[in-house]
């Protein structure tokens, strides 16, 4: 089943001789319970294309769908979550009550009636013992833990992530890359991930979706051949270099 079809997009932004074009003809189809990792130059239009997908962001041509539905109706049933590059936790509220708060929020639906435990979800994250804390009585590693089961409490189909580990140390960095490759393996969700790091895109896709610069067209959907389950021992292969060299090469295209 196709969970993201994206066909001839073009956004742009502004009016008349101010008008900036974002992304043009961009088209490209994600499976379902498929992670596919996003990359590109700063400024070709990630984000945009995560937001257009995810109804915060104007569609000036072209279409889009999320398991058949239109971006606007797939936000109303709530078909995805969003993961920003800060865990824009409230500082007053509690780890578990943080992930409490898409279910107080919004309107009503049957269908939100059926959502994962928050405490099942701190649990894993790997967070159990940790559900009273306060934002700034955790790390920014555990805040983005916190980030991601509130994402995950109304059992989204499709999991939008904008650079959520691009602020991290490298040590974090790493073991949340792990933590998510689990929690995708747990849950099955569909997964679109930006990241400007290859080594990254590598490492967690099953398939990495290529944006050439200003304005972002759609360069590749590489195929990342690499056999489960991943390790970071693997990133020190031959095959994981060879991989990472030719997604730098796609990068490098003008």
């Amino acid at each position: 089943m196709t969970a993201i079809s994206v066909s001839n997009l073009t956004v742009r932004f502004g009016q008349d001789e101010n008008v900036v074009t974002a992304l043009q003809d961009v088209s490209f189809e994600v499976t379902d319970g498929q992670l596919v990792t996003m990359i590109g130059p700063s400024g070709c239009g990630k984000s945009t294309l995560l937001r257009a997908i995810a109804d915060l962001a104007p569609i000036s041509e072209g279409n889009i769908e999320v398991f058949g539905r239109t971006p606007e109706r797939a936000r109303r049933a709530r078909d995805f979550a969003f993961v920003f590059q800060d865990a824009t936790l409230l500082p007053w509220r509690s780890a578990l009550d943080n992930v409490r708060l898409p279910l107080e929020v919004g309107p009503r639906q049957d269908s939100f009636e059926i959502h994962a435990e928050p405490e099942e979800l701190l649990e894993l994250v790997g967070l159990a013992g940790r559900e009273t804390a306060l934002p700034h009585e955790l790390s920014g590693g555990m805040q983005q833990r916190v980030s991601i089961a509130r994402a995950l409490v109304c059992r989204p189909r499709v999991l939008l992530m904008d650079e959520p580990f691009g602020a991290l140390d490298e040590i974090t960095r790493d073991k949340l890359n792990q933590e998510l490759l689990r929690i995708w393996d747990e849950t099955g969700t569909t997964i679109m991930f930006v990241t400007h790091s290859v080594p990254e895109a590598t490492f967690l896709g099953q398939r990495c979706l290529v944006l050439t610069d200003h304005p972002g067209t759609v360069r590749d959907l590489y195929d990342v051949d690499l056999d489960p389950p991943r390790h970071l021992s693997m990133r020190d292969t031959l095959e994981f270099v060879q991989i990472t060299g030719h997604l730098r090469r796609l990068l490098e295209r003008n």
